[in-house]
């Protein structure tokens, strides 16, 4: 995979894909990054991204040209269609169903934005998917595209150590993750689950999946109504109300 983030402040990904598991992709060869100050795309002797809105208000807009630019620059020896991903508190809410998406494409590029905000005809002519990690406003969108980033990459073959790791991740299964323990086995009068230890790895999974599903029922109800549950789900879930009540 490629992945190309244009920012007016590149050096703000340095930490990030210079560190942990996304470099160690890069390192495997499962992906390239490449950082982009879209400035040196400016039209005018000042370097200018930005100007006043039309019809007045608040803030600054980023201009169009830059932009178009840059990713005419991007996209003008590529092969395949790049997904381009504008990242706007409007967007689309980002999802581990998202990230699964963007890990079967070949080349993505990331436009961060400052400022009030876009510049209309970049959203209506450029980008592909418009991405909001959450329901709040950040000063641009570096923080949501290292966010991405991140859950995308991990997602590709052979990079995290364990294939089953993603597979078995919070909200890969449509559940939040179950509660996991290691040594030692009595922490203070703090234990384990016997069962965890019992080497019956037919318990343990059962165990594993009605922890998943009373986790989510008390802390995120709202992802039962997106799954198919079985016939004992329902029966663990009529359990828990149960016990609540």
């Amino acid at each position: 995979m490629k992945i190309d983030i244009l920012s007016l402040f590149p050096a703000m990904f340095d930490g990030v894909l210079g560190e942990s598991i996304l470099k160690k992709a890069a390192e495997k060869g499962a992906v390239t990054y490449n950082v982009t100050d879209f400035r040196q795309f400016s039209n005018n002797k000042h370097n200018s991204v930005d100007d006043y809105p039309y019809g007045g208000g608040a803030g600054m807009v980023l201009k169009p040209e830059p932009i178009f630019r840059a990713v005419q620059q991007l996209t003008e020896k590529t092969t395949s269609k790049p997904r381009v991903i504008l990242m706007c508190p409007q967007g689309e809410r980002f999802t581990q169903k998202k990230a699964e998406e963007l890990s079967q494409e070949d080349h993505l590029i990331f436009i961060c934005g400052h400022y009030e905000g876009y510049d209309e005809r970049i959203r209506e002519h450029l980008v592909t998917d418009e991405i909001s990690i959450g329901d709040f406003v950040l000063t641009g969108g570096e923080l949501g595209a290292m966010v991405v980033t991140d859950s995308v990459v991990r997602l590709l073959p052979e990079v995290l150590g364990n294939d089953e790791s993603a597979v078995k991740d919070s909200f890969s299964s449509g559940l939040l993750e179950h509660p996991h323990y290691t040594r030692p086995a009595d922490y203070e009068g703090m234990k384990v689950p016997e069962v965890l230890l019992s080497g019956n790895h037919a318990r343990i999974d059962d165990w594993r999946m009605k922890e998943s599903l009373r986790r989510t029922y008390t802390r995120r109800p709202d992802l039962l109504e997106q799954i198919e549950l079985s016939e004992e789900h329902r029966k663990w879930l009529k359990e828990f109300k149960n016990n609540i009540e």
